[in-house]
């Protein structure tokens, strides 16, 4: 059993009902004794806590658990900081569908107690490298635990690349882009793309095309440490972007080459004991919604 010392917070901004439950955490953690270690960045949005803060990166390094209470998108941004530390992360919901932050508010105290005292499964959830270079020149790099995706940007016309998957030629494309989604991002914005739903536990990417300008383009899975290389057609008369997590975005030009490989650091997801996959997907998604109800 792992001896949680330090427990690092992460809330995402701007939101009372999180800080009100960063606040709950605190009182929480200080009357088990144990040491609280609050992001910098939402510290400023409680005054008088009294607790050591850090970068989230750093909290990686000293810390044994870190808590984040958010939705989703504030799990992608953890997940991609603190992945190379290898620290367990554990989820508090504040967000719509936490398919992540899996604790409710409701029992937040009983469930993270369970976890202080072992009562946890875990989950490595593999993340994604992206490179992008202009003439053989990297210009930007990025982590995405969901999702990269090739689309228009601001420009409402098509983009024509071609895809490659390690090294051999796959197809040349007209769409509004491309999502390459790992199991975690099959849940997100590749499901909405008509993708399919993937179990965290495979080792694959799935390849969704956005509005492809054929009838015979269809979602494709490959394993996951297959090397991908988009290349941006030299007659598009757009610029496109890429973006990873939907949080960070590169603009690109005509001849750019976008390559994407599994990173080598993995998320540790911490779970309740009673979690349960497809049971989230019922909940979220309304599987088995009778019509009318």
């Amino acid at each position: 059993m792992d001896y949680f010392r330090n427990v690092g917070l992460i809330g995402r901004l701007g939101s009372k009902s999180v800080i009100d439950t960063l606040k709950q955490l605190i009182r929480f953690l200080n009357d088990r004794g144990l040491n609280t270690v609050l992001d910098e960045r939402i510290s400023d949005t409680i005054p008088g806590h009294g607790q050591q803060t850090c970068k989230q990166k750093m909290m990686g390094e000293i810390c044994d658990l870190v808590i984040v209470v958010g939705g989703d998108g504030s799990m992608l941004g953890a997940a991609r900081a603190l992945s190379p530390s290898h620290v367990p992360v554990l989820g508090v919901n504040r967000g719509n569908l936490g398919f992540l932050t899996d604790i409710s508010p409701a029992d937040i105290e009983a469930k993270v107690a369970e976890v202080l005292e072992g009562k946890y499964t875990v989950e490595s959830r593999f993340l994604l490298d992206l490179i992008v270079k202009r003439e053989g020149e990297p210009i930007g790099e990025g982590t995405a635990l969901n999702d990269i995706v090739l689309h228009p940007g601001k420009a409402t016309r098509m983009i024509q690349f071609e895809l490659f998957i390690e090294g051999q030629f796959v197809y040349t494309q007209r769409s509004d882009g491309l999502i390459v989604a790992t199991p975690t991002g099959s849940t997100a914005y590749s499901l909405s793309g008509g993708g399919p739903i993937m179990s965290p536990k495979l080792d694959a990417l799935v390849l969704v095309p956005m509005f492809p300008h054929t009838l015979s383009s269809r979602p494709i899975v490959v394993d996951g440490n297959s090397e991908l290389k988009l290349v941006i057609s030299d007659n598009n008369k757009t610029y496109p972007t890429v973006s990873c997590d939907g949080q960070l975005s590169f603009s690109l030009a005509p001849g750019d080459v976008i390559t994407i490989h599994k990173k080598p650091h993995k998320l540790k997801l911490l779970h309740p004991l009673n979690y349960d996959f497809y049971r989230t997907c019922r909940e979220k998604l309304g599987w088995g919604t009778r019509l009318g109800a």
